[in-house]
């Protein structure tokens, strides 16, 4: 029996407000090679992602781009942040 190895990320998302956004952001990040799991909560703009092995930021923000939305980079600071501000 060998064992399965995988990594978990996770990810903030700017610009997601509903349901839609959700299925968007999840499909493109699904079809990165190796992505197993994607589960987003639209009410922080977590985007958890497991996969086979790590991914490249690059590669998820490219995703994410596509998909409509922005990556919040890493080292961007967490205080301050809000949705896009249409629920507001």
């Amino acid at each position: 029996m060998g064992t399965s190895t995988s990594a978990v990320a996770t990810y903030t998302v700017t610009g997601m407000t509903c349901g839609h956004c959700v299925s968007s952001v999840e499909a493109e990040i699904g079809r990165l090679d190796g992505v197993t799991h994607v589960a987003v909560d639209l009410a922080s703009g977590r985007v958890t992602v497991t996969a086979d092995a790590a991914l490249q930021e690059a590669a998820v923000a490219a995703a994410i781009d596509e998909a409509g939305y922005e990556l919040v980079p890493a080292e961007a600071p967490a205080a301050g942040a809000s949705c896009c501000g249409s629920c507001h």
